[in-house]
């Protein structure tokens, strides 16, 4: 689970105002892009780090960020599962033990939006699937990997995003990089010692657990999510820039080697029930996953500052 010893604040902090002009990269509606990861092999990410400028398929951690790396090396998962390659450069998703239980929650969620800003509240407790059953017990085979000791409680977590974000040069990011429709939270694609969260972590079966504070969360697309299609919005980032899926088609799928230095694309967009020709990032299956740096202003969410740092998870 990623740790949480920075806020978005700090994010905003640390990176300069986003500057118009930057050049977009466009979906090419008539390529065949292709289904790279058909196998169902995909590449460890552990390593693919930067701090010093937005680079395609690396996560550009803001330098606090990166700093925390160090205490949570001993954090998350401790044992490599059987799920990677012999070599450790490779890890097969379907293989994954899952975290067992099918735990209901009562999500609470709303989306509002008025004169060039979006507000969406959330107790990131999922709306439209159940959750693993957490602290993973001692007798569920997920425990010989990830002892995550953490309980998922409610949280009182708003949004207030731009509607019309303004897109600029790439801006460093934190654990958390926004919020999907479903209720929870999309952390980065890091664990809390700065690994692939998606090779090494076990989560339930929707691709959610909860990190320190009892935050539920995602770091990689989830199953459980109503689309994966890319002109379909399931989540919007913390710069106010719509998330989608990676689908353009059957056996047509995106994936980080099509996109920009921060996992997005300009194309056509079911947005707010107008198609609409904007940026966005995009959830692949492979590392960094969602998005890895800003291309707006990212905001602070409300709801996170008021709690005191915790150590991590």
């Amino acid at each position: 689970m990623v740790l949480w010893l920075i806020c978005v604040a700090v994010v905003a902090a640390c990176t300069g105002p986003p500057r118009q002009g930057a050049q977009r990269l466009t979906l090419d509606v008539g390529h065949d892009y292709g289904d790279l990861f058909a196998d169902g092999k995909l590449p460890v990410g552990d390593g693919k780090i930067v701090t010093d400028g937005a680079r395609g398929g690396y996560v550009y951690a803001c330098p606090r960020y990166a700093e925390s790396f160090a205490a949570g090396a001993a954090i998350g998962a401790a044992v490599r599962g059987p799920w990677f390659s012999a070599d450790g450069q490779w890890y097969y998703p379907d293989m994954k033990t899952h975290v067992q239980g099918h735990v209901q929650h009562h999500g609470e969620f709303s989306e509002t939006k008025s004169e060039g800003v979006r507000v969406i509240t959330t107790n990131d407790l999922p709306r439209n699937h159940s959750t693993g059953r957490f602290p993973i017990a001692t007798d569920d085979t997920a425990y010989q990997y990830d002892r995550n000791p953490n309980a998922i409680t409610a949280q009182d977590l708003t949004y207030v995003l731009a509607s019309e974000p303004t897109y600029g040069v790439p801006q460093c990011i934190g654990p958390e990089v926004g919020v999907m429709l479903s209720g929870v939270v999309l952390f980065s694609a890091l664990d809390a010692g700065g690994r692939d969260a998606g090779a090494w972590e076990v989560q339930d079966g929707c691709a959610g657990h909860p990190e320190v504070t009892g935050s539920y969360h995602y770091h990689t697309p989830s199953p459980c999510l109503a689309t994966s299609d890319i002109a379909e919005v399931v989540g919007y980032a913390l710069d106010g820039f719509p998330i989608t899926g990676a689908r353009v088609s059957d056996g047509n799928i995106l994936t980080t080697r099509d996109l920009d230095e921060c996992h997005g694309i300009t194309s056509s967009v079911r947005l707010d029930g107008r198609d609409v020709e904007t940026y966005h990032y995009v959830m692949t299956q492979d590392y960094p996953y969602s998005v890895n740096c800003f291309r707006g202003r990212p905001t602070t969410v409300q709801g996170r500052a008021q709690r005191p740092v915790p150590p991590g998870r």
